[in-house]
């Protein structure tokens, strides 16, 4: 179960400086691209802000008004990966506006199903890493992780890592003087998440996802319950 060599693996950074500026979370989330690929992970990965993502929750925003749409194409690389990682800057203790906007483009997808009748995203696995100059790194997480746990993503314990530097102006994570590269902790903790994407992803993938017991929307507006049964209803109550 260690032969991670048939995964691949998004990494959106929600930076809000347009390539080729120089990205902080890019710096960390870069740690964990050199795991995966030392393992023969295929990687793909683009900044969402050098695209034109329209804002809306639905699949094609150009069929609501918007003159672009860059979405459509970027969703298919979404679903050709096992795994997802969103990178986002904390500004004013929260994720980005950028990461707010592709969580919103993610959630737009939910409603589709896969060949199961499940909701898109069963059986792919879903991570964040964070950085910043303030306090926020488990309170962005938490709200990511959230949200893709909501949508249809799994997620494997320890699946955040971050890096803060001094509270207020100060060096950032790639700047030399934050000495951020030498940090155990976020260098621990980066690791531990990328071999738990890794093997929660090679679990699923291997197993052919989830079983669509109990789970398949289409099942269910079939008329499929399952073990369902309403208290109120049951004999006796």
């Amino acid at each position: 179960m260690s032969d991670f060599k048939d995964l691949k693996a998004l990494y959106i950074n929600c930076t809000l400086k347009p390539s080729p500026q120089q990205s902080h979370t890019e710096g960390l989330m870069e740690v964990s691209k050199y795991i995966m690929r030392s393992e023969g992970v295929e990687i793909d990965s683009f900044r969402a802000v050098d695209h034109v993502i329209a804002p809306g929750v639905y699949p094609d925003m150009t069929a609501h008004g918007a003159t672009e749409d860059a979405w459509p194409e970027l969703f298919e690389r979404v679903m050709a990966a096992d795994i997802l990682i969103l990178g986002s800057p904390i500004w004013l203790g929260e994720r980005s506006s950028i990461c707010t906007r592709v969580i919103e483009r993610l959630y737009a997808m939910s409603g589709k199903v896969n060949e199961k009748g499940q909701y898109l995203f069963y059986g792919k696995v879903g991570g964040t890493i964070i950085t910043g100059n303030e306090d926020g790194v488990k309170h962005c997480a938490m709200g990511i992780l959230y949200a893709l746990q909501h949508i249809g993503y799994s997620i494997p314990p320890q699946a955040d890592s971050g890096w803060l530097g001094e509270i207020g102006p100060g060096p950032s994570y790639l700047d030399p003087e934050s000495k951020a590269k030498d940090n155990e902790f976020t260098n621990r903790n980066t690791t531990f998440m990328t071999y738990n994407l890794l093997h929660l992803a090679n679990i699923l993938k291997g197993s052919g996802g989830y079983p669509n017991k109990g789970n398949s929307r289409e099942e269910w507006e079939n008329g499929n319950r399952w073990a369902f049964e309403n208290p109120e209803y049951r004999s006796g109550s």
